[in-house]
């Protein structure tokens, strides 16, 4: 299972010869009843817990995608609960399909 978010992603050039990447889908993150959920403290971030859960901060999306958080910030808001989803093989899985 690819690690990197961007393997899937082609380059494209528009007539302004500019490259930008292929959108990158993510999939949908149903809760699981082994799912951890933890209270954010004034040290977390998306890749520190992506490294710290999946001892992979390339990660960080995952946690992203399963907590609704798409404005590109990799801080989180102390206080805030968020889920840790822990079937990553199966979420990997489902990425993979989506964006081949």
């Amino acid at each position: 299972m690819a690690s990197n978010r961007y393997i899937y992603n082609t380059i494209l050039k528009k007539r302004d010869e500019k490259r930008y990447l292929s959108t990158t889908i993510y999939p949908k993150i149903k809760p699981n009843n082994n799912d951890i959920y933890i209270i954010v403290d004034n040290t977390d971030r998306l890749d520190l817990l992506a490294n710290k859960y999946y001892n992979n901060s390339e990660f960080f999306w995952i946690i992203a995608v399963a907590n609704n958080i798409n404005n590109g910030d990799m801080y989180l808001k102390e206080g805030t609960q968020i889920r840790i989803p822990s079937d990553i093989v199966t979420i990997l899985r489902d990425f993979e399909k989506i964006n081949k």
